[in-house]
């Protein structure tokens, strides 16, 4: 099935260009989900959706959200908050489209065709050429929705006094992130012409600047927001009676119970939940984890390419995991001990210690030593599990601790990450010798 391509577009006061540019975008591209921001327009917006273009609204083609909550147009917020509701909506791709942006015949079809050739790790992004493009057209960013989640959406908190240059700094971090930055071909990079006097009328503070604010990159933060992206109370279509509220999501997912301890299982439900999971495999991934999280500057460019790991280092690391990646969820898998005993010996009877490999290194810093010993694994499992319980004392909300041979499964982790249970039974990976 294609990707479902998500015209995203945020509106406070100027619904003269949405009056030009939507109607022509639905005909452009019959294909595409539309989701417009009404972001506390004190003008005519609504009753123009309502009355012009019902049709779209009723086929599902075109969303209309309201939020009314700030009175000052915060833009990186703005865009989030749209973000979040077309995902919501089921876009798999999202595409910023200013309402001054005309988006081009086929531009959706454009988006999937460069999207299936480029493959994972990258993402569009527009090219103003000066006195050759309309001003107006450096917004548009295209980039899958799980990249989205994953890099936190706009910076939030360096961008929240309005308008800014929160899209050059969002096209920086997706490039430190590792991210391909493919150009948007200009045939379809145009929009409304307009005056600094209507860009500016929601920041007048910002107009003496009359131009984007420049990036240093030393300075981007590579993932923004611990996880409150575009959070806030949103109404669907014309249904002002009942209140959507967007939640914070999880920075990252890290499921730190010891090897041994159903971290196989934790992995495949949460890659039926729709996390992007680690566990383990490939091995080199996890080497350069622990290499990153370790040593200086203390994050992880391997360990960002994930939305939820388990399995060892990570059961060693999350002191600094939590340090370096704030609004995260912990999951502490654990089980009972004697059977956690004997999966293990049995792991380790299958293995033959070698002088060089990473594996070794982890085992020695986990146990102090390479070969299994029933008292001193079951003493290390025992104050692993009680040091975590105790960094989390207060923090019951970052932690979930899940019991795998008390029957704990989708009930408690879909409550934890506020998903919805997914249909068939949880997954039961390894049996006996579970990872």
């Amino acid at each position: 099935m294609p990707p479902r391509i998500g015209f995203v577009t945020t509106c406070k006061n100027r619904e003269q260009h949405l009056k030009v540019t939507l109607p022509q975008n639905l005909a452009d591209n019959p294909q595409a989900l539309f989701v417009v921001l009404n972001y506390g327009s004190e003008r005519d917006l609504i009753e123009y959706l309502e009355s012009e273009q019902r049709g779209p609204i009723e086929t599902g083609r075109l969303v209309l959200y309201s939020h009314f909550e700030n009175p000052v147009f915060r833009m990186a917020h703005a865009k989030n908050m749209a973000h979040r509701l077309a995902i919501g909506e089921g876009a798999d791709i999202l595409v910023n489209l200013d309402a001054d942006n005309f988006a081009g015949p086929g531009f959706a079809g454009y988006v999937e065709r460069q999207f299936t050739r480029y493959g994972p790790g990258m993402f569009m992004s527009a090219r103003m050429v000066p006195k050759k493009m309309v001003r107006g057209i450096n917004g548009r960013i295209a980039v899958s929705a799980k990249d989205f989640l994953k890099s936190g959406g706009y910076d939030e908190v360096k961008f929240n006094g309005g308008w800014s240059s929160e899209d050059k700094d969002y096209n920086w971090r997706l490039r430190l992130l590792g991210y391909r930055d493919v150009v948007i071909s200009p045939f379809y990079l145009t929009a409304v012409p307009h005056n600094d006097r209507i860009r500016f009328q929601q920041y007048p503070h910002m107009r003496p600047i009359a131009g984007d604010l420049p990036i240093n990159p030393n300075t981007v933060t590579r993932i923004a927001n611990n996880g409150a992206i575009g959070c806030g109370a949103v109404f669907r279509n014309f249904d002002f009676a009942t209140p959507i509220e967007i939640a914070p999501i999880p920075t990252r997912i890290f499921g730190i119970g010891l090897h041994k301890t159903a971290t196989s299982s934790l992995h495949a439900a949460l890659e039926i939940l729709g996390y992007e999971s680690f566990h383990w495999n490939p091995p080199e991934h996890a080497r350069a984890i622990w290499r990153e999280i370790n040593y200086p500057p203390w994050y992880s460019p391997t360990l960002e390419r994930y939305y939820a790991l388990s399995d060892l280092p990570i059961p060693l690391l999350y002191p600094k995991l939590d340090r370096a990646y704030p609004g995260s969820k912990f999951i502490l898998t654990i089980r009972d001990e004697g059977k956690w005993l004997t999966s293990v010996e049995q792991h380790f009877a299958k293995q033959r210690p070698t002088e060089d490999t990473f594996t070794n290194i982890i085992h020695e810093r986990l146990y102090g030593q390479r070969t299994f010993d029933r008292d001193v694994f079951l003493s290390r499992y025992r104050r692993h599990n009680a040091e975590v319980s105790e960094y989390f004392r207060d923090r019951p909300n970052d932690l979930l601790v899940m019991d795998m041979d008390g029957g704990a499964g989708w009930d408690e982790l879909c409550v934890f990450l506020a998903n919805p249970v997914p249909a068939g039974p949880y997954p039961a990976v390894n049996g006996s010798e579970e990872n």
